[in-house]
């Protein structure tokens, strides 16, 4: 059967053309044959060039993500066993695979689909109508490449209740694949150890994308008295911990996260130096500061503060205050680790609002390193949608 097909206006595709993965409904000049949402199909420049094969989503603005750029590619079994495998083998040329991010959508050339390995358990969160389709296909191939390094998945538990899937036209949704399990479990990151919920934790359960940040900061932290700010369950403030700071504070608004903390400090010995307190970080910084506390390490790991372009602005404001904040907190010649986990808030940017906090604050600062998310989570430098994660290390001194 002949397949469908998109051709593209003229001038368009420029993204694609240079590697990218999406192609948006005002690109695309006429669709040709039959299909249903989510299939296979061709895509054609406007001279009628091949240009690959992606799916198709009529209810989406991202109307096709590509999945393959030669015509001698189809989407196969083979090609996602072949994508798969080929995930599989960077992690283990670059993390440790204990617990990583296996399968990061575009990045890996699987659009729209994220898999996260925790010990013997998976967590699968699926964002697009096409990749939803080829899910079962690409976690059995997953089991089978896994199973090849003696890595036998105990269980699978999809966390595809984010609203972005209702841009799709998909229903949220979350449940086991396959047997149900207890969906605590234990991992250990930097020889810190955690219990992850993968059932109701945030996200997929657990931030992996900060793993070698948190390992950044433990320079800084021996013999000193450390705040971790937004600590969800208590991340950060761990890994100060493990490396001998003398007290640490971790804070953040959700009494879920705080219980959770609480419980992987027990777990790591680290309950008498590492402490949790539920608040909201914006209010109780200005309440340390009217105290008079002083911190040797302050770091903020806050939420997205926005989630579209349109929010950018207000954003802003957030960044700039948590910012002066945190910094009228840290010591003179203390430290400063900052982070915007927002693809939005885009690395200028940031680092605009960063040195504007700076000067409200009074302070100067001296960068120490500047990071992004974990070589688990790569980024595609045709796909800006890939490269989210900002992270510094400031020193921060003082006016003289």
């Amino acid at each position: 059967m002949e397949r469908a097909a998109v051709t593209l206006k003229k001038g368009e595709g420029r993204t694609i053309k240079a590697g990218g993965m999406w192609i948006f409904d005002n690109e695309i000049d006429h669709i040709s044959g039959d299909f249903e949402n989510g299939d296979i199909i061709e895509v054609h420049d406007f001279d009628d060039y091949f240009m690959g094969y992606g799916f198709i989503n009529m209810n989406s603005k991202i109307r096709i993500r590509m999945m393959s750029r030669r015509r001698e590619h189809p989407v196969t079994e083979e090609l996602i066993e072949k994508r798969v495998r080929a995930a599989w083998e960077y992690r283990k040329q670059v993390v440790d695979t204990g617990c990583c991010r296996v399968i990061f959508g575009e990045a890996d050339f699987l659009p729209g689909i994220i898999i996260d390995k925790f010990s013997d358990v998976l967590v699968v969160e699926s964002l697009a109508l096409g990749i939803d389709k080829l899910k079962p296909v690409i976690l059995d191939k997953l089991k089978k490449v896994l199973a090849e390094d003696n890595i036998q998945v105990r269980g699978i538990y999809e966390r595809s209740d984010a609203k972005v899937r209702e841009n799709e036209g998909m229903e949220r949704w979350k449940g086991f694949i396959g047997k149900p399990f207890d969906t605590k479990v234990e991992i250990t990151e930097n020889n810190v150890k955690y219990i992850v919920d993968v059932e109701d934790g945030q996200k997929t359960g657990f931030f992996l994308d900060q793993k070698n940040n948190r390992a950044a900061i433990r320079k800084l932290c021996p013999g000193k008295k450390v705040l971790d700010c937004f600590t969800h369950t208590g991340s950060f403030a761990l890994n100060a911990g493990m490396a001998d700071a003398v007290s640490v504070l971790g804070v953040d608004a959700s009494m879920t996260g705080i219980s959770q903390a609480r419980e992987n400090a027990k777990l790591n010995g680290l309950e008498d130096r590492v402490t949790f307190q539920c608040a909201d970080v914006f209010d109780l910084l200005p309440k340390l500061e009217e105290q008079g506390e002083k911190f040797d390490l302050v770091i903020l790991d806050p939420p997205a503060f926005t989630k579209s372009r349109k929010a950018v602005k207000n954003a802003v404001k957030g960044y700039r205050e948590i910012n002066m904040r945190g910094l009228k907190l840290v010591k003179e010649g203390g430290y400063l680790a900052t982070c915007s986990c927002s693809h939005f808030m885009e690395p200028e940017l940031f680092a605009k609002t960063i040195k504007e906090a700076a000067g409200s604050a009074h302070k100067r600062l001296r960068q120490v390193e500047f990071r992004t998310q974990a070589p688990d989570h790569p980024i595609l430098w045709a796909a800006d949608e890939s490269y989210y994660l900002k992270f510094y290390i400031f020193q921060v001194c003082g006016e003289m």
